[in-house]
C-alpha cells in the first residue's frame, strides 16, 4: 500500500511538473489568450509573461509618453511590418508597466533599433505588468 502511494505522488509530481513546463502561448493565434488569462500577469514582473511566449518577438519598442509606459511587440520584423498594409493586421501585443522605461531609439544599435534583444529582458523584466492588450488578428 505504501509503494502504491509513492508511485501515485511521485506520478502525480512528474505531471505536475510537465503541465506547467508547457508555454501558454504557442502559437501567434494563441496570444489572444493573455487577454483572457491576463489577471496571471498583472502586477508580476514583464519577464514572468515572456516566459510564456514561444514565438519570437522580431520587433519592440517602448513608449513613455503622456504617462502611458508600454512595449509594443509584434510576431514579424520591421521588414514585413513596412509591407503588410493597414488591412493586413498582424497580430500585436501591447504590454503596459507602472514604471518610467528607459528606451531611446538613439541609444540603441542602429539598424537594430527595433530588434528585442536578451539584454533588453535583463534591462526591462523587472518592471511591473499592469494591463496588457492584443490587438490584430494572425
Amino acid at each position: 500500500m505504501k509503494n502504491t502511494l509513492k508511485i501515485i505522488a511521485i506520478l502525480f509530481l512528474l505531471l505536475n511538473f510537465s503541465c506547467k513546463a508547457q508555454q501558454l502561448i504557442q502559437t501567434t493565434k494563441d496570444v489572444h489568450q493573455l487577454k483572457m488569462n491576463n489577471q496571471q500577469f498583472i502586477n508580476r514582473p514583464l519577464k514572468e509573461l515572456l516566459k510564456e511566449l514561444k514565438p519570437q518577438i522580431k520587433a519592440a519598442w517602448g513608449n513613455n509618453e503622456g504617462g502611458n509606459q508600454f512595449f509594443s511587440f509584434k510576431f514579424i520584423d520591421q521588414d514585413e511590418i513596412k509591407r503588410k498594409s493597414i488591412k493586413d493586421n498582424s497580430v500585436g501585443l501591447y504590454v503596459y508597466v507602472k514604471e518610467n522605461l528607459d528606451w531611446d531609439f538613439d541609444k540603441r544599435v542602429k539598424g537594430k533599433e527595433y530588434l528585442w534583444t536578451k539584454e533588453d529582458i535583463t534591462k526591462y523584466g523587472n518592471l511591473t505588468v499592469i494591463r496588457i492588450k492584443v490587438i490584430g488578428e494572425d
